[in-house]
């Protein structure tokens, strides 16, 4: 494998430094060519400045002599040919003295341009390997919003593209080097990937084999396969906790509840045709006989949330969340407790059926508990790569010991035993959610009462 992957390291990252250096080399040149431009267009500003109060063509005036000087000192000094000329092409100044407008090619076109009241465009990109080529710029003398003039310069192009040339050379040196190590860098890069890759192979093949309690040591590698050390030994965590839940539900409900329920409520059917009508033994007996009917219910819901794959979709959990708090509204009404909804247009990607069982049980656990006269809100919100549903009531509350235990099988806290209920309904939920990637958290609400957020996730998993 690490003959395979290693060319393929290396031309990969010879790609890369190529798709760099390509771009880098033009940005290099067209930087150098801008600030010559910029350099340029200033100097015609300049010259326009000074040109527009040049008012006769024929006369010598003081400021066409200072004019005149300027683009003789200008040329002198750069060796950039320089002038100011009429709309006709006749000069105003101009140094050399004996240069003109060119007739045609870019220097005709930059004219033109300036004539009608714009800079001229920016001169084509001057290459290193191009002789003798200039670059010309044009800007218009403006009087009385009319163009008057033009202020034209042409440059000769030898230190541009010696400074292009420098900027290169640097580039490719910089390449090189980068190359060769990058080349150092695969060879030792091979190995350190290769070799976490070759212990989890082995992991994998031992619980293949039926091996369970194999695990890798999450040392060496990159943090990607660190943590894909990490999620295979959760996963076999995992996978080695569900097969005990699975025998531990197995069992339990095969023998625990199905034959002795099925056989109690038979018997009590029988003692109550014995006993008057109305008995309250009778009564009470067959309320808790349906208490073990809806426990083992719960239990099989339960069992199904853990072993069924979540039917991940795109959906509007605000619309979602109104659905449920309009469906579980009028036994709040009757309760004499307000349901509050504050909606918000929030996407998500849920198991809808899901999820709309889990802020049932959550939705009903706060109504159980909420007195007549208070309120439970509902509220929709995104946060970050999560949306929430955040539910709040005003009931009682719990202890902070008793939070750490919220969720759990059975579990009910001592202070409400005396509310219908088998302490399945969170922990069905909590399986519902986590099995497409959402969570459920718990919390004070101040000054009393609970508050359930129900989190999922907002982009695919």
């Amino acid at each position: 494998m690490r003959t395979r992957l290693l060319p393929l390291l290396i031309v990969l990252m010879a790609g890369v430094l190529l798709a760099l250096g390509f771009p880098l080399a033009v940005s290099v040149a067209a930087a150098e060519q801008q600030r010559v431009v910029v350099d340029r267009i200033d100097d015609t500003v300049r010259f326009a400045a000074l040109a527009q109060f040049v008012t006769d063509r024929s006369s010598l005036d003081e400021r066409r002599s200072t004019l005149q000087e300027q683009l003789d000192r200008y040329h002198a000094t750069y060796g950039i040919k320089a002038g100011v000329f009429y709309r006709d092409g006749d000069a105003m100044a101009r140094a050399p003295e004996d240069w003109s407008v060119p007739p045609d090619g870019e220097g005709r076109e930059a004219f033109r341009d300036a004539l009608s009241g714009r800079r001229s465009q920016d001169p084509p990109q001057v290459w290193p390997w191009q002789q003798g080529g200039r670059l010309v710029v044009a800007s218009p003398v403006v009087r009385d919003g009319d163009v008057v003039a033009v202020v034209f310069t042409d440059s000769p192009t030898s230190q541009l593209r010696s400074r292009v040339l420098r900027g290169w050379l640097l580039i490719i040196a910089g390449e090189s080097a980068a190359m060769l190590v990058a080349v150092g860098a695969a060879i030792r890069l091979t190995g350190w990937v290769l070799r976490p890759v070759r212990v989890l192979d082995a992991a994998t093949h031992d619980i293949a084999t039926g091996r369970m309690k194999s695990r890798v040591a999450a040392a060496g590698g990159p943090p990607e396969l660190r943590r894909l050390a990490g999620s295979f030994n959760e996963m076999a965590d995992n996978v080695e906790q569900v097969l005990e839940q699975q025998r531990a539900f197995v069992a339990d409900a095969s023998h625990q509840l199905r034959n002795p329920l099925a056989a109690l409520l038979l018997r009590i059917e029988l003692l109550a045709l014995e006993l008057p009508e109305g008995n309250e033994e009778i009564a009470s007996v067959r309320t808790e006989g349906k208490r073990l009917a809806q426990v083992l219910d719960d239990l099989l819901d339960l069992a199904l949330a853990e072993h069924a794959a979540a039917d991940l979709r795109l959906t509007d959990i605000g619309e979602l969340a109104a659905e449920r708090v309009a469906a579980w509204r009028p036994l709040a009404e009757e309760k004499g407790v307000r349901l509050i909804e504050h909606r918000a247009a929030v996407t998500a990607w849920v198991d809808p059926i899901a999820l709309s069982s889990a802020l049932d049980a959550v939705i009903d656990n706060a109504l159980k508990f909420t007195p007549a006269g208070e309120e439970v809100t509902v509220t929709v919100a995104s946060n970050g790569e999560r949306s929430t549903i955040v539910i709040t009531d005003c009931g009682p509350g719990l202890t902070d010991e008793e939070l750490t235990r919220i969720g759990d099988r059975f579990w009910r806290s001592g202070r409400h035993q005396n509310i219908k209920g088998s302490g399945l309904g969170l922990s069905i939920s909590r399986a519902l959610l986590s099995a497409g990637g959402g969570r459920i958290a718990y919390a004070h609400h101040d000054p009393r009462g609970l508050v359930v957020t129900v989190s999922v996730p907002r982009t695919s998993p």
